[in-house]
């Protein structure tokens, strides 16, 4: 069941972070182009269905199956919270993740209302918070440095 499970969490974790790759480049676009309302009205349909429609969904289910692989190694190994320091640090890279995902549901929100004042130059840096995440993470499960 393990290897069903894993290939779940590693689909999810692929659709999730589409997402997070994906829409600050949106918010850059609309944020470049602001005075440009028909493009603005569009720009908020395509963020909005991408946040809701995949983004949290993708996220939930990374998160649940994840956890459930995490239940699942602990009924094989009841030491791995006690041994696996890797588990502990790519959980806390994971939490950090969730509150960026959080955070462009916030900036989403606020580009629908019209009151973002962030630039395009913000959203390219705010992009790279989920490749720097991603690479952390995937290098504690595949490295498991400690």
């Amino acid at each position: 069941m393990y290897s069903w499970v894993l290939w779940f969490h590693v689909v999810s974790f692929i659709s999730w972070f589409a997402v997070l790759f994906y829409l600050p480049r949106l918010f850059v676009y609309h944020a470049e182009n602001i005075d440009n309302k028909g493009f603005v009205e569009v720009a908020k349909i395509q963020e909005y269905k991408l946040l809701k429609y995949i983004g949290v969904p993708s996220m939930w289910a990374t998160i649940i199956s994840g956890g459930f692989m995490i239940y699942l190694s602990i009924a094989a190994d009841a030491n791995l919270f006690k041994t696996g320091g890797w588990l502990h640090a790519k959980l806390l890279f994971v939490l950090i993740l969730v509150v960026y995902f959080f955070s462009l549901e916030k900036f989403r929100k606020d580009f629908e209302a019209d009151r973002c004042t962030k630039s395009g130059k913000f959203f390219r840096m705010y992009n790279e918070v989920p490749t720097i995440l991603m690479l952390l993470i995937v290098g504690m499960v595949v490295l498991r440095p400690f």
